[in-house]
């Protein structure tokens, strides 16, 4: 069967570790989930190689917005990423993000940190053209833009499955024999990119073998 190479980076960054994901608990924004940025990076290094020579991050513009007693903080970026098998640049991939400045829950002063936070919001939103972190995105359409705070769709309530899930085993000889697939654990499970890679390959020697 043929790999369908439109979709390889997508399923490479589509699921996000437990560990990187933080539910929100109080506030309207309550339920739903806060992606560790540094996953982000970790996943474009990984991926792409070293900041700076496998990809990059323009910045291309900072502006603020007001609205009422409300000042929005708002930046917009482009990633660049490099193929890691034929060295091409890509396109600039474009993200737009913001953070409360000042206004309404502020106080009297200014959130020093909003430039920074709009940044990394860009960041995100970027990172999410190239699919990543797409499994928690693609829950529900409601996303986070009616807020300044960085966030998704509701916590999954999904196990992980990896190698120390009890039905590992039984799971990976099923789908040598052709009585299961990858497609069918998601149902149930989130799969992170690097067990859906270990399952791939496990897959293809033992089939082999057969």
């Amino acid at each position: 069967m043929e790999t369908n190479t439109n979709m390889e980076f997508y399923e490479r960054f589509r699921s996000v570790p437990k560990e990187a994901c933080k539910e929100i608990g109080a506030g309207k924004l309550k339920g739903f989930t806060d992606i560790n940025p540094m996953w982000r990076i970790k996943m474009l290094t990984a991926v792409f190689g070293p900041c700076g020579f496998g990809w990059y991050i323009e910045s291309e513009e900072h502006w603020t917005d007001t609205l009422g007693n409300e000042i929005g903080a708002f930046c917009k970026v482009a990633l660049k990423v490099k193929h890691p098998d034929t060295g091409e640049w890509s396109a600039p991939i474009i993200g737009i993000g913001g953070s409360k400045l000042a206004g309404k829950g502020k106080g009297d002063g200014i959130d020093d940190e909003a430039y920074k936070m709009a940044f990394t919001d860009a960041i995100s939103i970027a990172c999410k053209n190239l699919g990543m972190a797409a499994d928690i995105y693609f829950q529900k359409d409601r996303t986070k833009y009616n807020s300044y705070a960085e966030t998704t769709t509701p916590a999954s309530t999904k196990a992980v499955f990896d190698s120390n899930h009890p039905s590992w085993q039984k799971a990976l000889d099923l789908m040598v024999a052709g009585k299961g697939s990858i497609a069918e654990l998601q149902k149930k499970f989130i799969i992170p990119a690097h067990v859906e890679t270990q399952i791939t390959d496990y897959i293809k020697a033992h089939s082999k073998q057969n």
